[in-house]
């Protein structure tokens, strides 16, 4: 994957939040440019990648001048002196470190992060090996979230084209993402799928605390150049006003259908090659849309960058 300066920094600046590299869900905050100049790959489990993205970040700071290196060991929590929950509160630290103003150090940690970018981008290493998410892509996922059921369902319909020579299995997921760190982890029965068509589940299993993997096989083996469609119908309940595809595969078209139950939410949104993280985020800028006078939006996205997400979010109506 080719990566520019620009995509890093801008992915550098999201990760700095909150406890940076301590943050609780990192992995879904790193986002595709990190991925390649960190060496992350699809298999990698969160504690893999918070090591990698930690020890990737360490060795290039440390090839910073002295003030850049505090400063940016201070903003991404990675100084054991500097590990406090907010990043005001490391930007004081390293302001009284380096004896300068706050001010001072933020405009350090950019310069630095610009730096880093470019170290980054300059050493990062070539894959070993072909990225699992060429194995296939999908040409078009089509999705109908009825949200004024008893339990939110959604119909999955999507259309698959195998990129590899044969495949006998497809690597299906689904988040369901909780409100915060303190609420029960997802259990794989809190999800329901039936199979409509398209081939037979044959595997599911916890790969987050918030998200199942699903194994799908196909009637058949297919070969390259195959298309192969899917439909899939999804209950579970939402843990968060959002509904978003985060594609690990490629995706040429994201086709999205939401009916609200009533009364309709306060504010809907639409995201747009955002990052995971920012979905859950109501501060997090999207494009506001209205729902019609069925209370539906119906929301069109093409060429799907893996690892951001697409879809819509909303801000129900506060009780009361």
């Amino acid at each position: 994957m080719s990566v520019s300066t620009t995509d890093v920094a801008a992915e550098l600046k999201i990760l700095r939040k909150g406890r940076g590299v301590s943050a609780n869900r990192l992995a879904d905050r790193v986002g595709p440019a990190l991925h390649a100049v960190c060496g992350i790959s699809a298999a990698d489990n969160a504690a893999v990648v918070r090591q990698k993205v930690s020890n990737r970040l360490g060795t290039l700071i440390g090839a910073l001048p002295d003030d850049l290196r505090t400063s940016l060991l201070a903003a991404f929590a990675l100084h054991e002196q500097a590990r406090h929950p907010f990043y005001q509160e490391r930007v004081h630290w390293a302001a009284q470190t380096l004896d300068r103003d706050a001010r001072t150090v933020r405009r350090r940690i950019d310069e630095g992060i610009d730096r880093l970018a470019e170290l980054a981008v300059a050493t990062a290493e070539p894959a070993e090996a072909p990225a699992p998410s060429r194995s296939w892509h999908t040409e078009e996922l089509r999705v109908a979230l009825a949200l004024d059921q008893p339990v939110p369902e959604a119909f999955e319909f999507r259309r698959v084209v195998v990129d590899a020579d044969e495949i006998d299995e497809l690597d299906l997921a689904l988040t369901l993402t909780s409100a915060g760190p303190d609420t029960t982890p997802l259990r794989e029965t809190d999800l329901q799928v039936d199979v409509f068509y398209g081939g037979v589940l044959t595997g599911r299993r916890m790969e987050s605390s918030d998200r199942i993997g699903l194994a799908l096989r196909p009637p058949g083996r297919l070969r390259r150049g195959d298309r192969h469609d899917i439909a899939l119908r999804f209950r579970a309940g939402l843990r968060q006003p959002h509904y978003v595809c985060v594609p690990r595969h490629p995706c040429d078209l994201f086709d999205l259908h939401i009916r609200f139950a009533r009364p309709l939410p306060a504010e809907v949104v639409r995201l747009d090659k955002a990052f995971q993280d920012d979905a859950r985020d109501h501060s997090a800028r999207g494009t506001p849309i209205e729902p019609d006078e069925a209370g539906e939006v119906h929301e069109q996205f093409r060429h799907l960058v893996p690892g951001f997400a697409y879809g819509v979010r909303w801000r129900p109506v506060a009780a009361g």
